[in-house]
């Protein structure tokens, strides 16, 4: 069994996941299971922590999985909640990191969060463009289109693996593209308790922060359906006691 091995996010017997397996979450108070319980540094606020358990985990916790090394070329596809916060993370670990996205107005975007390449999708080739600097030893698509992620596919060097968490419907995977260059594609969950206060302990060392949009509990649906619509920069976070 997963739990026995220590595959834990695997173990469905003892999986508790607030909003999936059980009801809460959106409240001043709530009980959670002692498993579920991350530290969180005193360095940080809880505004600060919360999008890091979430967004956070799941880019630093693939990124540190990834095999990658630093000095390695890594890229970022998408610079949306989980992006922005994948190529800090993967900036701070050392690696040669590009960001892709659609359009030149998120250059800036990609430059400020301290990528050293951006990649203009709607323009350009993006895996012609990611093979000039080396080819990717890890693409981490954090997008939720299956196509943008088919088109990156070819940027990945010899070795190379693109890292999928965001949740696409589909994509296509071109064999030829994998047998040519002993590439891989490879899924990502986000990780325990233990990774969180992984992360949240890394995010303090390093300075990295989510980029949020607060609401004040009472007004959830509205919080709710800013997230949903996709036009959130770049996290939604809801303020208690307010």
């Amino acid at each position: 069994m997963p739990c026995r091995s220590g595959d834990f996010f695997g173990c469905t017997v003892a999986l508790q996941i607030t909003g999936i397996s059980f009801d809460g979450g959106y409240a001043d108070y709530m009980v959670a299971p002692a498993i579920a319980l991350a530290l969180v540094p005193t360095e940080l606020s809880a505004r600060e922590a919360a999008p890091l358990m979430c967004a956070g985990i799941t880019t630093y916790n693939a990124l540190r999985n990834s095999g990658a090394r630093p000095g390695d070329v890594v890229a970022v596809l998408g610079l949306g909640g989980l992006g922005h916060l994948g190529v800090q993370y993967a900036v701070k670990m050392g690696f040669k990191t590009v960001g892709i996205a659609r359009g030149q107005d998120k250059a800036p975007l990609a430059r400020k969060l301290g990528a050293h390449h951006y990649i203009d999708s709607q323009a350009q080739d993006p895996a012609a463009e990611l093979q000039k600097v080396g080819g990717g030893k890890v693409i981490l698509a954090t997008v939720t289109n299956g196509d943008a992620m088919s088109a990156v596919q070819g940027g990945l060097g010899l070795n190379g693996t693109l890292m999928v968490i965001g949740a696409a419907q589909a994509m296509q995977v071109s064999p030829l593209v994998l047998i040519g260059g002993r590439r891989s594609v490879k899924g990502w969950y986000s990780g325990t308790a233990l990774d969180s206060q992984d992360t949240l302990k890394f995010s303090v060392l390093s300075g990295v922060r989510s980029m949020n949009e607060e609401y004040p509990l009472g007004k959830v649906a509205e919080a709710y359906e800013r997230m949903m619509s996709g036009k959130a920069r770049f996290r939604v976070v809801l303020t208690m006691g307010q």
